[in-house]
């Protein structure tokens, strides 16, 4: 086996294993959360339907699968930025630098992944590659990676694309891979963790919510958005009930499961 070889298994077996760290600790973490709290939690529960043993396989499976297509984009990744192609500091970042470097690369992503997503509803995209995704109508921590390969690569390719253009801190690029794996969990957590009049107020209504996201997964024509509610408001997709459901799921009031219209 010649010394490339060996690095590049090396290395691909270091990325998947990165991968795999953070998707455990994430999905495992809200998991953890929601078992320990369930005398609150259950009373949160956004759908009357409880995933079962085969969601939480399908959902696993997948992910492990998706991590070798993100293990290969870490690698790629490094590669170019080894290279001088992406433009990558290893050097600490002063905090406010840090701070507005964070601040840009989530807004690029949330905007990247609303047009990616409503891309992947197409109708020559759906079947191919987001209906995986979708099988999970009932949504658990675990389907944060749950996806088709194709949608995998789609998922994957905007770190290199966004380091291609922005001149960036590695630091700051560990700090935005934490964030997006911990709001992806939450978001498919399948309960409601916020407050009442969270989706309204001035101060954190353009924040996504769990249900926002699990109306998507259970009637997937709204709610396309990741982290903030500002592309689906602009571009007319918020699910119409939106407000009304999350209400009435924190208020503890019996609920109808978004499954119905």
């Amino acid at each position: 086996m010649t010394d490339s070889i060996r690095t590049l298994i090396m290395g691909g077996a270091q990325g998947y294993m990165i991968e795999l760290t953070r998707y455990l600790a994430a999905a495992g973490g809200v998991t953890l959360v929601l078992w320990l709290g369930a005398r609150w939690t259950e009373s949160r529960r956004i759908q009357l339907r409880t995933p079962d043993f085969a969601d939480w396989q399908h959902e696993v499976i997948n992910s492990l699968i998706t991590m070798v297509t993100f293990a290969a984009s870490t690698m790629l990744t490094i590669a170019l930025a080894r290279m001088g192609i992406l433009h990558v500091s290893m050097a600490a970042p002063p905090l406010w630098l840090a701070g507005v470097e964070f601040v840009a690369i989530v807004i690029a992503h949330d905007a990247y992944f609303y047009w990616m997503h409503r891309a992947l509803h197409l109708k020559a995209l759906f079947r191919r590659a987001h209906m995986t995704h979708h099988m999970s109508r009932t949504p658990t921590p675990w389907a944060a990676y749950s996806f088709a390969p194709i949608e995998a690569a789609f998922e994957a390719a905007f770190l290199p694309l966004f380091l291609l253009i922005v001149p960036f801190h590695a630091l700051v690029v560990l700090a935005f891979l934490l964030h997006q794996i911990i709001r992806n969990t939450i978001g498919h957590s399948g309960h409601e963790l916020a407050w009442s009049g969270f989706t309204r107020s001035r101060w954190t209504g353009w924040l996504t919510t769990t249900t926002h996201h699990d109306l998507h997964h259970s009637e997937g024509r709204h709610n396309y958005g990741l982290y903030f509610t500002w592309w689906d408001r602009w571009m007319g997709t918020e699910h119409p009930r939106y407000h009304e459901k999350f209400e009435a799921i924190v208020a503890d009031r019996p609920v109808l499961t978004p499954l119905s219209g």
